[in-house]
């Protein structure tokens, strides 16, 4: 998520916040001058989302960045997993939240390729509605993400059991392409917003997935990078 610092008076990212409106009011008062999507936008992302659901029943969502450790959404149950197409990458410049619009952080978003290690939620089919909409509250506030069914891969999962995952738009105009691992943690080590430090979001990420047996060797070596820039 995006936003100014003012004092460095941080602000968790709760379930209270999302419902109360949290975000939008953290966006009109940034400054950027990114489009936000609106309510209706919103609601009819999510309702052409569920409406694709490959199989009908209960919806998995695909966890790679905070919300491992911060979901802020109620679930059943939540598991590791594998996905293939795509991969985890510090590829979306914030603006509002880990950064401010003159020192933007960078936040991770899911980019084609490779595969990817992550966390997947089961959200009983009764409550998806209700859930999910405070995800899409969250996640999809500009258009960066675009929410696809991607293929969930777990020893403890059904063969062919899909969940939803947020891809990055390569569109959108806050999209990062690729830049040096030594450049993105000069970026994240530097860069805080009314949501925290960047550095913090990467710190959380990597010990969330740590928590799973999950080790992202790129994230882990940013990491470094980091730790030596603070020292």
């Amino acid at each position: 998520m995006e936003g100014s610092i003012g004092k460095k008076e941080l602000h968790p990212m709760t379930r209270e916040a999302l419902q109360n409106g949290f975000v939008s009011e953290m966006i009109a008062r940034s400054g950027t001058d990114l489009r936000v999507l609106s309510d209706e936008e919103r609601r009819q992302s999510l309702e052409a989302t569920l409406a694709a659901q490959p199989v009908p029943g209960d919806v998995w969502l695909f966890a790679y960045g905070s919300l491992i450790w911060n979901p802020a959404f109620h679930y059943a149950e939540r598991q590791p997993v594998l996905i293939r197409g795509w991969h985890r990458q510090f590829c979306l410049a914030t603006p509002i939240g880990r950064g401010t619009p003159e020192q933007p952080g960078l936040v991770l978003g899911l980019d084609r390729g490779g595969s990817c290690r992550g966390v997947a939620f089961r959200i009983p089919r009764s409550q998806a509605e209700a859930e999910l909409e405070l995800v899409w509250r969250r996640e999809m506030v500009t258009g960066a993400y675009v929410p696809r069914w991607v293929r969930l891969h777990g020893s403890d999962l059904p063969h062919g059991m899909s969940g939803i995952a947020f891809t990055i738009n390569r569109a959108a105009p806050n999209y990062v392409r690729p830049i040096s691992e030594a450049a993105t943690a000069q970026t994240i080590a530097t860069a805080c917003g009314v949501l925290g430090y960047c550095r913090d979001y990467l710190f959380d990420t990597t010990h969330g997935l740590a928590s799973f047996e999950i080790h992202d060797h790129h994230l882990n070596r940013i990491a470094r990078l980091v730790g030596e820039h603070r020292d």
